[in-house]
């Protein structure tokens, strides 16, 4: 089993402001870790790819990228949303983060790697079609899905996202397409307030209340993921891989640990393993307490890597 983890150096580069919580110190804190340990000897380091303009357009319209390039400036920084910045360097990491994925699926489905993790920067899950919000400006996600199902090998996929907030802009690329699965873990009543409660046979919301355990959680992605993966049986799994639902994460409430997010992703495992041949494509979304994060990817791309636990 190989897991590559994908990342660039120019990811550090997008820079929002001086306080802000999306900040470059994030992919840090986990390559640092993971090279401080064994697991870094495990898995496959590899620099992202650009994706190409196609690749983007397959989830986003032109005018909403020409537009996301008009707004970025010289110097300085300007805002698309309250909360979501783009300085000089933003559009060229955005479209590294997008193309990390793009990168990891056609690996993945190359078999050059059993699956792969993505550690990118902006995030992605909150970018509706013609919309940037939450720090995120394309749907990194979403991207590499539609370029898994523009393959011939690949007729039905699900999305796996256990950020601390909905992923509003995955379920706004995806209502419509019963052959994309996306199952959500989410604090509720909370950001973005969108998408929560659409009905559709596709869509899986798994709302938490603040303070909710890793007890509640893990009965919860028993309960509404596993029924509907064995349903949708899909031969790749896309993971939204948000780590600040941890319970020491400055923006959310819940409180989950490093066991739970192990414990997530050997039911994702077990489900690949099950119905898509061990595909797996990962993507960080959130997590922005530093050592907490760095200690959930770790959990995580170690399971993925190979070891198991009961935990």
């Amino acid at each position: 089993m190989t897991t590559a983890f994908i990342t660039h150096g120019d990811y550090l580069k997008h820079v929002m402001g001086a306080d802000h919580p999306e900040c470059p110190e994030r992919l840090g804190a986990i390559t640092q870790y993971l090279a401080s340990t064994e697991l870094g000897d495990r898995i496959k380091w590899l620099a992202a790819q650009t994706a190409s303009d196609e690749q983007i357009e397959r989830v986003h319209p032109a005018e909403y990228i020409c537009w996301l390039d008009s707004l970025q400036p010289e110097k300085g920084v300007v805002y698309a949303d309250a909360d979501t910045a783009l300085n000089p360097h933003t559009m060229h990491a955005a479209r590294l983060a997008a193309g990390a994925v793009t990168m990891a699926t056609d690996m993945v489905l190359d078999q050059q790697v059993t699956n792969a993790f993505c550690a990118v920067r902006p995030p992605g899950h909150h970018a509706e079609t013609s919309t940037a919000m939450g720090f995120c400006f394309f749907n990194n996600i979403a991207v590499g899905v539609e370029h898994a199902l523009s393959r011939n090998e690949i007729e039905r996929v699900a999305i796996l996202d256990f950020d601390v907030h909905h992923c509003n802009g995955t379920i706004d690329s995806f209502k419509n397409r019963p052959e994309v699965l996306v199952c959500s873990t989410f604090q509720h009543p909370f950001y973005p307030l969108r998408y929560y409660d659409i009905q559709r046979p596709n869509i899986v919301n798994s709302p938490l209340r603040a303070g909710t355990k890793g007890s509640e959680f893990r009965l919860a992605i028993k309960r509404d993921w596993l029924p509907a993966l064995h349903k949708h049986q899909p031969q790749m799994l896309f993971v939204s891989a948000g780590f600040d639902a941890h319970k020491d994460d400055p923006l959310g409430q819940l409180l989950l640990d490093e066991s739970d997010y192990r414990w997530v992703t050997n039911i994702i495992t077990d489900a690949a393993a099950c119905y898509a041949e061990n595909r797996i494509v990962s993507t960080l979304e959130g997590g922005y307490n530093l050592l907490a994060l760095a200690h959930s990817v770790h959990a995580h791309i170690d399971v993925l890597a190979g070891k198991t636990s009961d935990t």
